[in-house]
């Protein structure tokens, strides 16, 4: 029998979070390190799945398959393709520099205060986030993927609720109401798209005898298995309406911001730069493969959606006095074109789609643990408060600059590639969709640049004056992220030859082709 690799690049976070959590209270400083330790061997297992991963060989690689619960045809089966690979690949990635990133942020407050951070909790919760997202990516049974979909929901309710940002206008007790509602919001949301998505998992057993996305999909494509149209219709609905969720769609995006304002930086690039994507990754997936007649039935409304989702988000970040909101709407706006490229039924929309999922979760991350850095030295989230920090921290400020840049796809950054090929992948199929969408470019440009110039430019607040500039463990965190954004700005190849290749099987499952060129006939 060959190596579990992909039940081990699951398995080992999972281990390390309990190995963590038992860590003796006082050893605060060892459950970092063998956090630490355990995300950056999970690393190395992701690169060796990268390695091995072969994107011109069979759909779904590294396959592992046993019987589980046998009486209602539920089996642990994994497979990775290339969006899974790549996706990941990034949580990987981002899990070492989200546990550096967040090396104090549950020490214990100060004396006299009434809440408890444990240390050891909180690095293991990212862990275990980490490990159900893992096995999320890698599973081929529906009944499977939908047990840690859901399950993933209780430890990131926990990081919200109980490891809130510090950084608070009205105090603690203030503090400590704001977080629980947030936690609170997280969970409903997406208790009742989970809820939705179950109906649905049981209707798609019912019709097709088993969980198995591999036979199902091969027995529609041979015609052995038929859906009446209604049917699957509704089945779609209930799995995209879980997806939307998560992901998150307008109007079902309300609790992000809240989510993100009250986390912790660490945790707020955890929900947005990890948690959230398994939401699009689930829709190119679950929703196009089960169901390719009722996602090409629904794809003007989701457009639609997408399309609100880009314009509404980019200006309400416009507006916003909170950075974290700020952060948290534009990647409303970012979601919206994931969704736009996946449903324009384009090489090049799902292609950019799967790029801009890489590119956003890095860029993202960039920004906001660099904006969590400014936060945790002046102690306030708010614009206001802040004026002439780069004058200052000047390296401070430059990252926070390359961060913003790549948040409104500059060229040459990483973000760009991903946002012009799903605008051209749309804009082949749905010019009015795409040429209304570019406005969200424009108002990118308008929030980072002014977030950007009221913060870091002008003159020098009293607040600011002693600001330290970025110390070690900080610029460790943040370099490796910019040189991404600036290597994936210039040369995409690495991701784009992994993901490729499966967005062309997608394209198959849904029966759809590239339109071709309009050519004018010569006169």
């Amino acid at each position: 029998m060959s190596f579990p690799l992909l039940t081990a690049t699951a398995a080992l976070p999972a281990l390390g979070a309990v190995a963590t959590a038992a860590v003796p209270a006082k050893q605060r400083t060892a459950a970092k390190w063998l956090a630490l330790l355990v995300s950056l061997a999970t690393l190395a297992l992701a690169v060796v799945i990268l390695v091995r991963f072969d994107p011109d060989g069979t759909r779904y690689q590294l396959t592992e398959n046993h019987a589980w619960i046998k009486d209602f045809g539920v089996r642990y089966e994994l497979g990775v393709d290339g969006i899974a690979v790549a996706l990941l690949a990034l949580t990987a990635l981002l899990i070492p520099f989200i546990i550096l990133a967040g090396w104090h942020d549950a020490d214990p407050l100060e004396t006299g205060s009434r809440r408890w951070r444990p240390t050891q909790g909180f690095f293991a919760l990212i862990l275990a986030v980490e490990a159900m997202v893992v096995i999320s990516f890698e599973a081929t049974d529906v009944f499977l993927f939908y047990i840690f979909f859901e399950a993933m929901l209780i430890p990131m309710y926990f990081l919200i609720g109980g490891f809130g940002d510090r950084a608070h206008e009205h105090g603690e007790e203030a503090a400590a109401t704001q977080r629980s509602y947030a936690a609170v919001k997280f969970l409903l949301y997406n208790l009742v798209g989970g809820l939705i998505m179950l109906a649905a998992v049981i209707g798609l057993y019912v019709v097709a005898g088993n969980f198995s996305l591999q036979q199902i999909a091969e027995a529609r494509a041979s015609g052995s298995l038929h859906m009446a149209t209604s049917t699957e219709r509704w089945l779609f609905l209930g799995f995209f309406f879980a997806f939307a969720v998560k992901a998150p769609l307008w109007p079902l995006h309300t609790w992000l911001p809240n989510a993100m304002q009250e986390s912790t930086a660490p945790v707020a690039v955890l929900i947005t730069a990890v948690v959230d994507k398994v939401g699009t990754f689930a829709m190119l997936r679950f929703c196009l493969q089960l169901f390719p007649e009722a996602s090409k039935w629904a794809t003007p409304v989701i457009l639609v959606l997408a399309l609100i989702s880009i314009v509404y988000g980019a200006l309400l970040a416009v507006g916003q006095r909170d950075i974290k909101r700020l952060v948290a709407y534009a990647s409303i706006s970012h979601f919206g074109f994931i969704i736009m490229g996946i449903f324009a039924m384009t090489s090049q929309g799902q292609s950019g789609a799967t790029l801009y999922m890489v590119n956003h979760g890095i860029s993202t991350a960039a920004l906001m643990l660099v904006a969590g850095f400014l936060i945790s030295r002046r102690g306030s989230r708010l614009i206001a408060d802040y004026g002439g920090v780069q004058k200052v921290a000047p390296v401070l400020a430059g990252t926070f600059l390359i961060g913003g840049l790549a948040t409104l796809s500059l060229p040459g950054l990483a973000p760009f590639v991903s946002e012009f090929l799903v605008l051209v992948g749309t804009f082949t199929r749905y010019p009015v969709i795409g040429i209304i969408a570019t406005f969200g470019i424009v108002l990118a440009a308008l929030y980072t640049l002014v977030l950007y110039q009221r913060t870091m430019t002008g003159p020098v607040k009293p607040a600011v004056s002693a600001m330290p500039d970025l110390r070690a463990r900080e610029l460790v965190v943040v370099a490796p992220l910019i040189v991404l954004l600036i290597f994936l700005g210039v040369y995409p190849k690495p991701v784009t030859d992994i993901v490729n290749p499966a967005v062309k099987q997608t394209m198959s499952d849904v029966h759809k082709k590239d339109p071709k060129p309009e050519v004018e006939a010569a006169k």
